[in-house]
């Protein structure tokens, strides 16, 4: 696989990217680019910084799972952002991004992407990668927020991979020539950038409005992990303010945090 590379990654930005961003580092290794960041100061309001490395000792998934990357296979990407004040509807930036990643992963090529409330990426019923969002609240009620992306480019034993929706895959099964890593950490970057501007200025519904192409769980029979005692219902989108909606008989269930399992799968993963 092809090595991170901070002058490749720079000269892929755009304009308005490298405008915004204060720093871009890339670490051979480290324990968690997201807690990298989230140690160093909040970049300004309207400003950002990003951080990679080639591999990390402690990533993190959501509730606790270990995101797991062997050396150089994937992006390992952390983004830090700072917003104008404290969105109220902050919850639903998570879902942007994965709308954003979404779009520009299919600028490189990729068909099929598909997304599952709140923060994975799916191609072919199995899992290409995550997001994790972390938030702060600074001096004088601005919101910065740091952003960490998992995404697996060429995995060694991919086959013999679980995650949380069962299968695991990469861009090197879904594309005949797979661009190399700096490009695509630029095109996330990138990708990052617009959809925050673009969401602090205008908040979630360009979001909401592209949700539905991806919507990997629509229709779909789930569960969420803690509260079983629904039993089953069926996935029927989500609402303007990026919460889950499942029907559950004649009961219309609202979701805005949580764990979602397919029906009869276990919740049981790796990553």
């Amino acid at each position: 696989m092809s090595r991170l590379d901070v002058g490749q990654i720079r000269s892929a930005l755009g304009e308005t990217t490298l405008a915004r961003l204060d720093a871009l580092d890339v670490f051979e290794e480290i324990d968690s680019t997201s807690d990298w960041l989230l140690g160093k100061p909040m970049p300004a309001s309207g400003r950002m910084r990003a951080a990679l490395a080639e591999y990390q000792s402690a990533g993190r998934g959501r509730q606790g799972r270990q995101w797991i990357s062997p050396r150089s296979s994937g992006i390992c990407l952390s983004f830090a952002y700072t917003f104008n004040d404290a969105r109220r509807d902050i919850a639903s930036v998570t879902l942007a991004a994965g709308v954003g990643l979404a779009e520009r992963l299919e600028a490189f090529g990729v068909e099929g992407i598909g997304l599952k409330w709140p923060n994975d990426l799916v191609i072919r019923d199995a899992k290409l990668g995550g997001i994790l969002t972390e938030s702060r609240l600074k001096p004088g009620s601005a919101l910065s927020i740091v952003i960490g992306v998992g995404i697996n480019v060429e995995l060694p034993d991919v086959d013999a991979l679980t995650s949380d929706i069962g299968r695991v895959i990469d861009l090197a099964s879904c594309l005949e020539s797979v661009p190399p890593r700096s490009r695509i950490a630029a095109g996330i970057i990138d990708s990052l950038c617009a959809t925050l501007e673009h969401y602090d200025a205008s908040g979630f519904n360009r979001f909401f409005e592209a949700w539905p192409r991806y919507d990997w769980l629509h229709g779909q029979r789930v569960c969420l992990d803690e509260s079983d005692e629904h039993g089953p219902g069926v996935c029927q989108g989500i609402d303007e303010d990026g919460a889950l909606i499942v029907q559950n008989g004649a009961r219309r269930l609202r979701y805005v945090s949580g764990s979602v399992r397919l029906y009869g799968q276990s919740g049981h993963s790796l990553r």
